[in-house]
């Protein structure tokens, strides 16, 4: 049995919800598939801005309950369009990591996005940095 085959009763931490982008798990038996996750989301991107939602900070962080995850995420206005249908998509890219057996998206929209969540390549992008 591998680290990933395991499930821990508790939950995962989820990352910090202040400012700054989503970093997946250094280490622990979500690690591997946070960071598979992480990999699939960058290849979503925000249908008004020319940049993919990891970077762009809308990802809040992952909630594990054994090989499920509740991935936290936000966009960059309320009233966006197009939120259920990215909400799906991102989903559909959760689901397909190895060892992760459901995945809900919740929208939040606390605390609001700002640019200061972008990661550093999305703030030189930008003009930000």
């Amino acid at each position: 049995m591998t680290a990933l085959d395991e499930a821990p009763t508790a939950p995962a931490p989820a990352a910090p919800s202040g400012p700054g982008p989503f970093a997946p798990i250094a280490s622990g038996p979500y690690a591997e598939r946070e960071h598979l996750i992480t990999e699939n989301l960058k290849q979503i991107y925000d249908p008004e801005i020319p940049m993919n939602i990891v970077d762009l900070g809308l990802i809040y962080g992952m909630e594990w309950t054994g090989d499920s995850v509740k991935l936290k995420m936000t966009l960059t206005a309320p009233g966006c369009p197009v939120a259920g249908i990215l909400a799906e998509e991102v989903k559909m890219a959760i689901e397909k990591v190895p060892n992760v057996h459901g995945a809900t998206v919740e929208m939040t929209w606390e605390p609001p996005w700002s640019p200061d969540r972008m990661s550093d390549f999305a703030k030189r992008q930008f003009g930000y940095a």
